[in-house]
């Protein structure tokens, strides 16, 4: 009989106990990679309060784990959130919506340039998209800087 999905995916070992129902186990670790030894230990109230708020930082979320993890000196990710970039963030997708806007009307005015055979009309959606041009390079400008700002404040660190 073939094992269902989730039993095959999840790598577990299968163990018969005597009344011949299956049981789930976890797999034997390595006798060398066994963790067999208890480590009990007492902090002051400072380190306790610097243990957790490496937590809170920390994706894991086990005390025991990220100890063990400071104790192999393996590293432990932390990640931080710097809400001055999220005005940043928000302000170039604003800038992005009236580009992409910006670049719509220009578009279109080149579909209408190119369908009018006389030149005074022509002259006239050429005279509108070079002035949608005109802001949509300002736009441009202001995305560099922003961009120029994001660049220094993370490639300097």
């Amino acid at each position: 009989m073939i094992a269902p999905l989730w039993a095959r995916e999840a790598r577990c070992i299968v163990v018969s106990n005597k009344a011949g129902k299956s049981k789930m186990g976890r797999r034997k670790a390595k006798n060398n990679e066994a963790l067999k030894h208890k480590l009990f230990t007492r902090v002051n109230d400072s380190k306790f309060k610097e243990f957790q708020e490496l937590l809170k930082k920390n994706p894991q979320n086990d005390m025991s784990s990220m100890l063990r993890s400071i104790l192999y000196n393996t590293p432990v990710i932390v990640y931080t959130k710097d809400k001055t970039v999220d005005l940043l963030l928000e302000e170039l997708a604003a800038l992005r919506s009236e580009i992409k806007a910006i670049g719509v009307n220009i578009n279109q005015m080149t579909r209408y340039f190119n369908t009018y055979p006389d030149q005074r009309q022509k002259e006239f959606y050429a005279k509108i998209g070079f002035s949608a041009f005109l802001r949509m390079e300002n736009k441009m400008d202001q995305t560099v800087d922003l961009i120029s700002k994001l660049g220094k404040k993370w490639l300097s660190e």
